[in-house]
């Protein structure tokens, strides 16, 4: 991000407006968002006047900005004839003219132009979001802008309209006010789909039988200062949902009457008058900071998720026909912009909106899918064939023509080329072992080319996975499927987790390219302009005018919203607006972030600033105060939460605030007495085996056998969590090691040799052990390996191992067992010497003997 210093004045808004359809005198009317007329030509409309473009940048302005809001059902419908003409469709140059003349466009800054601004107000917006509006008027004006630097942009920084702290009311703790107002209306009407127990579940779950759980969730959609704009009124008032006695309107002022009557339960919170507080601010007052540096040349659909309410997230990608995603089932909206999915929910578009996706990418021959989500689980997906689906362009379970998905930790890719079937198969697949997917933020990339095939990112780096049909060309792609989001078009192959941002590139875009997008991050961001003009008290932070006197001299923070639940605040930097500068140094000290009347609890990192606000020029137009960063919790929601900042010292202006008392320590904890024993792991079980009997752990029986068993084993060494089912895994691996010792045959190996020197492993099995000395050459080996035999202890050569099995019982127990086994006399099976040998090998080798330690 850079700043320079003249981009650091106080801007003046412009005033002159468009002229609306109204005639010259209603520049200042905003028109409602009234449902668009039928689009006359769609993708047909042509520029048909008879003077062509007169120079490069008019064929430009065309062929990116007029060509797409020149049609009747947009801008042209007005100003073909109105004025200003920049619509007109006889002369391009004029209506180009009109453009650059009006200063209706700002090339280096398209976001700001007045033609953003305009739709963003709602004036003759084309759908039924103006902020989508706005957000596809700014996408023409950047490619009729072209390519620029847009690794930083300079920043302009506008003071916000004072604002004092106001004593605000924020949710308690305490839920009982809710539960008497506002839950028994929810209960009653919202409880068939907005709990946890109804037939058709649906989030939020705003009726949940369980108070807490209702109560978070209604948290985000009631506005204790206004609760008319409570989003549970709104969706009966405006959006006719589910209301009751077929009344919507009797249904919305009985909601909000409950709302007002909860809102009027609590008491507002009072500032502390002694502390040091700069001004109030919030996050409609701040300075959004475009997502400069993204590479979106080649986008063709393109979903932010702005705006936050409705059943539609619009594609603003501005390349029609549109896609917008019609969202269907159990699909809820985070402030933060983002859609979440759960149950079955999806967000699907109409296959004529689709279809865009089939001739634009069969034309380029290559595409990128391009993500930001937070998987919810780990657990999803059938298996690598068939997962649940992120993003797809389908038709059923088993076509399609791509689809990003997720089983468990795998991201998989699926394409229809002429080397695969109708179900995009086979898959590329992220490796088990890297366990790529997780639940957290992540941005997820496909992307597709004849060449290289396709190749999966995560978080800017490619994973390594190569595809096997690397070199296969798109074919048979079918232009009767959909576009869908968080599931198959069936409803039957769910994703649950958030998407944040979804792009759809119509070329293979680099690793380069995708670190870049990466690095940019998503989701909003901001510049919160806390004013403290009035603590520093210099000329330099005052500027006055006929209009009155403003403050020039911000302590500004980088803010963004990353989910329902907090705002990351960082990297604060003092500025002075204008052209003036401190003169004299300014003492700061211990900045604290304050949300709704109150310092936050936790969180304040910067309370630890002690340095000086310097005198004269500022490098970049700024002071840097500190690298840090910290999160905040959300009280009311990004509409309702107001900032503010204290101060222990600024300038002659001081607090003094109260040591914190320290708390006395916790009762020490009544701990039982631990073991001083425990088991051994998976890895120390395999490792105790192979050295007992001298096969490697390399050996191929033995190898297969610890790969079948591993997940098996205990992975932790404490003796609660042992399981009759670990003790068989143990079993089986020192079955295989015995096997491996003993052999087959009678003839020796020479592990065996070493282990088990003089028996005879060819007599019978009836001679081989008659006697106490032949089992002995069996049973003491054994009993040595495991340390569980007498040693010599000074003049005493029987002395037994402290905390070690008895060996007498041990002796006992294994000639048991050859009695056992050798119980068939003279008529035991040939093989029966070398299976007693195993038996008894496996017996000691896997007892508790070897497994504690």
């Amino acid at each position: 991000m850079q700043w320079h210093k003249p981009a650091l004045a106080l801007v003046v808004l412009m005033t002159g407006l468009l002229a609306g359809c109204g005639g010259s005198g209603s520049g200042s009317e905003v028109k409602p968002n009234n449902p668009p007329p039928p689009a006359t030509g769609g993708g047909n409309f042509t520029y048909r006047g008879e003077k062509p473009a007169g120079t490069a940048d008019v064929i430009k302005f065309q062929n990116e900005l007029w060509i797409n809001m020149a049609r009747e059902d947009r801008c042209g419908g007005c100003h073909q004839t109105q004025a200003p003409t920049f619509a007109r469709g006889d002369d391009i140059n004029l209506a180009y003219a009109a453009v650059i003349d009006e200063g209706l466009v700002t090339l280096s800054d398209p976001a700001s132009s007045r033609l953003v601004t305009k739709v963003a107000g709602g004036h003759n917006c084309w759908l039924a979001d103006a902020g989508a509006c706005a957000d596809i008027m700014t996408g023409w004006i950047n490619k009729w802008a072209g390519p620029r630097e847009t690794s930083a942009n300079d920043v302009v920084l506008k003071a916000p309209a004072d604002r004092a702290i106001d004593n605000t009311k924020s949710f308690p703790i305490d839920s009982s006010g809710f539960a008497t107002s506002v839950y028994p209306l929810l209960t009653e009407y919202c409880s068939a789909c907005h709990s946890e127990s109804a037939p058709t579940r649906q989030q939020p779950y705003i009726a949940s039988a369980d108070l807490a759980v209702a109560y978070e969730a209604a948290k985000s959609r009631i506005r204790l200062d206004n609760p008319a704009q409570s989003r549970l009124v709104q969706r009966l008032r405006a959006d006719s949902h589910n209301c009751w006695g077929n009344d919507c309107a009797a249904s919305a002022n009985q909601m909000q009457a409950a709302i007002q009557a909860f809102a009027n339960s609590l008491t507002a919170i009072e500032v502390d008058p002694d502390l040091v507080v700069s001004k109030a601010v919030g996050l409609g007052d701040a300075f959004v900071l475009s997502s400069g540096g993204r590479i979106d040349s080649d986008i063709i659909a393109k979903y932010e998720f702005k705006t936050g309410k409705g059943t539609v997230a619009f594609d603003t990608s501005g390349i029609d026909p549109v896609a917008d995603l019609n969202l269907i089932g159990n699909v809820t909206w985070s402030s933060a912009w983002g859609i979440k999915f759960a149950d079955t929910g999806r967000a699907q578009a109409t296959v004529t909106g689709s279809r865009k996706l089939y001739d634009l990418l069969l034309g380029s021959g290559e595409y990128t899918i391009e993500t930001w989500i937070i998987p919810d689980s780990l657990d999803q997906g059938a298996n690598d064939n068939n997962p649940a689906r992120i993003v797809s362009y389908s038709g059923s379970t088993t076509e399609r023509n791509f689809t990003l998905g997720q089983y468990d930790y795998n991201y998989i890719g699926m394409n229809r080329t002429g080397e695969s079937d109708a179900n995009g198969e086979p898959v590329l697949a992220t490796d088990d072992n890297d366990q790529r997917a997780q639940a957290s933020l992540q941005h997820v990339v496909l992307s597709y080319d004849p060449i290289r095939g396709r190749r999966l990112y995560v978080n800017g780096e490619f994973t390594g996975d190569t595809d096997a049909t690397a070199g296969a060309f798109l074919k048979d792609w079918d232009n009767g499927h959909a576009l869908v989001v968080g599931n198959e078009v069936s409803g039957n192959r769910p994703w649950a987790g958030s998407l944040r941002f979804l792009a759809i590139h119509k070329r293979a875009m680099s690793e380069g390219d995708i670190k870049t997008n990466f690095d940019v991050g998503v989701g909003a961001r901001y510049l919160l302009l806390f004013n403290v003009s009035e603590l520093i008290d210099q000329p330099a932070c005052f500027t006055t005018t006929a209009e009155g006197t403003s403050g020039n001299c911000f302590i500004v923070f980088e803010v963004q919203q990353i989910d329902d639940y907090g705002y990351q605040f960082a990297v604060p930097f003092f500025t002075v607006l204008g052209d003036g500068t401190l003169a004299s140094p300014v003492t700061l000290k211990g900045i604290r972030i304050g949300v709704n009347g109150t310092e936050a609890p936790v969180g304040q990192v910067f309370a630890n600033v002690n340095t000086q606000l310097a005198a004269g020029e500022l490098p970049e137009g700024r002071q840097n105060l500190s690298a840090l960063g910290t999160v905040i919790e959300a009280k009311n929601g990004p509409e309702e939460d107001v900032f503010f900042l204290t101060f222990d010292q600024i300038g002659d202006n001081t607090y003094n605030r109260p040591v914190v008392a320290v708390p006395p320590p916790a009762p020490a904890a009544d701990i039982p007495d631990q073991p001083t024993f425990g088991l051994r792991d998976f890895a120390e079980i395999n490792a105790s085996l192979s050295a007992m009997t001298g096969i490697p752990s390399t050996n191929t029986l033995v190898a297969s056998t610890y790969e079948k068993v591993k997940q098996q084993l205990p992975t932790l060494t404490n003796l609660d969590g042992f399981l009759a089912a670990q003790q068989m895994g143990i079993t089986q691996l020192t079955v295989a090691y015995c096997n491996a010792v003993v052999g087959n045959s009678s003839a020796a190996n020479p592990a065996r040799t070493a282990l088990f020197p003089g028996f005879d492993f060819s007599a019978a099995a009836n001679v081989a052990f008659n006697s106490s000395t032949k089992r002995d050459l069996i049973i003491e080996p054994l009993l040595k390996r495991l340390l569980a035999s007498e040693l010599a202890n000074g003049t005493n050569p029987h002395s037994q191992l402290e905390g070690q099995a008895d060996p007498a019982e041990l002796r006992l127990e294994l000639n048991q067992l050859i009695d056992n086994m050798t119980s068939c006399g003279s008529g035991c099976a040939a093989d029966r010497t070398l299976t007693t040998v195993k038996a008894t090998c496996a017996a000691s080798l896997g007892s508790a003997v070897m497994l504690l330690q």
